[in-house]
């Protein structure tokens, strides 16, 4: 019970952590010093410690006291390109002042769908700006335009609830922000399910190559059990990750039986 409060406090760390990332991104990639001591206030951190959120900050490409960094030098030669394509389809769009833009809110919120789509158009450029605030963050400039363009037109349907026409934009790029957040999320969250499938198919290969290497010859799936404790389930799953390519491992028929191929 003793480490409760310690993981307690761990948790909310990273959740300020994320709302400091948060707070920058809506910012335009820059937040303020004062911004950082202020949220960062309840956890008394040492100098160490905030030398090491500074450093979070700088390698999620985050300016403090300072703009952004040019997030152009990030992307790569196949990004630029997709990126100065997606711009240039846009110059056919006609350009929206800011009064006309709060007009379109306003007939939006009412429910005019024709002003919505207008205004969705006229916040596609945002979408690639925010893109702009996320790469290097594990996927393609080309998917986060996508969920964030899919987030908008979703976004616009949804403002007949606000009261306040100068709400709508704000509320746009929250929702813009929301899907590129959660689709690094999800991504975040393959990539480790893969490196774990990896991981074990790695455990079973090199046990089997050990036993292998002992016994001159293949191992058997029951042979490995004994061996190792594991369960064959899990061998097997590693097997199949595999696509069978364990050559230490003998896999029969038998084996198999009652699994799915």
């Amino acid at each position: 019970m003793g480490n409760t409060g310690d993981v307690n406090r761990e948790q909310a760390f990273g959740e300020t952590l994320l709302k400091l990332r948060r707070t920058a991104r809506e910012q335009g990639g820059t937040i303020s010093a004062e911004q950082i001591r202020e949220m960062l206030a309840p956890f008394d951190l040492d100098e160490k410690q905030m030398g090491e959120v500074y450093a979070y900050l700088q390698e999620s490409h985050i300016g403090v006291d300072e703009a952004a960094p040019d997030a152009e030098e990030y992307l790569s030669e196949k990004e630029r390109d997709y990126l100065a394509e997606y711009l240039k389809s846009l110059e056919e769009l006609p350009e929206r002042t800011d009064r006309e833009r709060l007009r379109l809110a306003k007939d939006a919120i009412a429910g005019n769908e024709d002003a919505a789509a207008k205004l969705a158009e006229s916040m596609l450029v945002t979408v690639a700006d925010i893109a702009r605030l996320y790469v290097q963050q594990g996927v393609y400039l080309e998917d986060l335009i996508g969920e964030g363009n899919v987030a908008l037109y979703n976004g616009v349907s949804l403002l007949g609830a606000l009261e306040d026409a100068a709400e709508a934009e704000p509320t746009l790029t929250r929702y813009i922000m929301d899907a590129m957040e959660a689709f690094i999320a999800e991504n975040l969250q393959e990539d480790a399910r893969g490196q774990r499938a990896v991981n074990r198919v790695n455990e079973v290969a090199d046990r089997a190559k050990e036993l292998y290497e002992d016994l001159r010859r293949p191992v058997t799936v029951d042979e490995l059990m004994k061996e190792t404790g594991w369960s064959k389930d899990k061998i097997l799953e590693a097997w199949k990750l595999a696509g069978g390519a364990i050559e230490e491992l003998a896999v029969t028929k038998e084996d198999l039986q009652g699994t799915e191929e």
